[in-house]
């Protein structure tokens, strides 16, 4: 087990890299200047001289990769120098110094993923973890409704196999899939945040977080998360319903449990002991691409809800050319991808001891 996490980190190490390589090489290969894009209408020659010495923007790309790697590093090498854009600023690195040796610093940090253009010079980290608390209680709050009601319908569907229930069920998780979620956002926001908010009391938009009628403090509204996690959890939901439904119908076919039926087990019994643990594996991949994908797939959701998260903050990024936090809030995605990857394969461990073995 620990040769096989060993092996698994190696590989989400060398992914990130590359993820971190190909995210370089695509905004610095875009047409317009970064420094020009911080100082707006109020450039000068001086002024954007001094912005690209101080974020390495006059150096050459091989260079400024390098740079960006350092910065991104949890073990980094800073110069003495204090006109290096390496210099160990405390304001700018959080670190502890490991070792000196000549002009350089060796330091153990986390990792810097630099300011952002338009905020006023605030730390992308800092910009992130603002949002993405919001976008993951969005996510995980999606993914719980897909997979408690997505299991259930599942289940009833392959328990009533071709029957007007089993049918009902399909044309609706069918209908899930093809929906777009922007239009399922706009059409929940328009019908029960609008049409019917005099009986649902719903609002169609909102975050977790809302200033009280006297702009005095900050308060969780969880009736706003409502509409957006349904939203989002209708397409995971949908795949998942068919998944469990197809998977069970499979399982129900093999000799162990035509031996349970034999000893006069109840159908209950049968499928809570022996069949719904084994097919639950495509279910959980099902379940952890989606929940991955929701960090980033939440944009229109957020955006339409008007759900202070990631997803919201990468739009206005793009809307303002905010290049730091784009690549900030895709190596997040990135890596939370990696993780859950990680965390599925042990859990496959848990569902299958087979998998154990080989």
């Amino acid at each position: 087990m620990i040769n096989y996490l060993l092996n698994k980190i190696i590989y989400a190490l060398l992914t990130l890299f590359g993820v971190v390589t190909v995210i370089f090489l695509l905004f610095n290969v875009l047409p317009g200047d970064p420094a020009q894009m911080m100082l707006g209408q109020n450039e000068d020659s001086e002024q954007l001289a001094l912005v690209k010495h101080k974020y390495g923007f006059d150096k050459p790309i091989r260079t400024q990769y390098l740079y960006y790697i350092n910065d991104l590093s949890p073990i980094s090498f800073h110069s003495r120098d204090v006109t290096n854009y390496t210099f160990l600023k405390e304001n700018k690195y959080q670190a502890i110094k490991l070792v000196s040796i000549g002009n350089t610093t060796t330091v153990l940090k986390f990792p810097y993923l630099r300011e952002s253009f338009t905020k006023q010079g605030k730390k992308v980290s800092q910009v992130l973890a603002e949002t993405l608390p919001n976008t993951f209680v969005l996510a995980v709050s999606a993914i719980i409704i897909a997979i408690l009601l997505g299991v259930f319908l599942g289940i009833i569907s392959a328990l009533y196999k071709d029957k007007w229930l089993d049918k009902v069920i399909q044309i609706l998780s069918t209908f899930g899939m093809s929906v777009p979620s922007f239009f399922s956002a706009i059409l929940f926001a328009w019908f029960f945040g609008f049409i019917l908010h005099e009986y649902t009391h719903l609002e169609m938009t909102g975050s977790l977080y809302e200033l009280d009628d006297f702009g005095e403090a900050m308060h969780i509204k969880w009736k706003n998360l409502i509409l957006p996690a349904v939203v989002l959890g209708i397409r995971p939901l949908a795949v998942v319903i068919q998944l469990m439904r197809n998977s069970l119908l499979e399982v129900f076919n093999q000799d162990y449990i035509r031996t349970a039926r034999a000893k006069g087990l109840s159908e209950f019994q049968i499928i809570k002991r022996h069949a719904v643990k084994n097919a639950l594996n495509p279910v959980v991949t099902a379940i952890s691409g989606w929940f991955a994908s929701m960090l980033a797939g939440a944009v229109f959701v957020e955006y339409i809800f008007g759900w202070n998260g990631l997803g919201k903050e990468i739009v206005n990024a793009l809307n303002t050319l905010d290049l730091p936090v784009i690549m900030g809030a895709v190596l997040i995605i990135a890596t939370m991808f990696v993780i859950i990857n990680i965390f599925v394969d042990l859990v496959y461990v848990w569902l299958d001891p087979k998998v154990k073995l080989e």
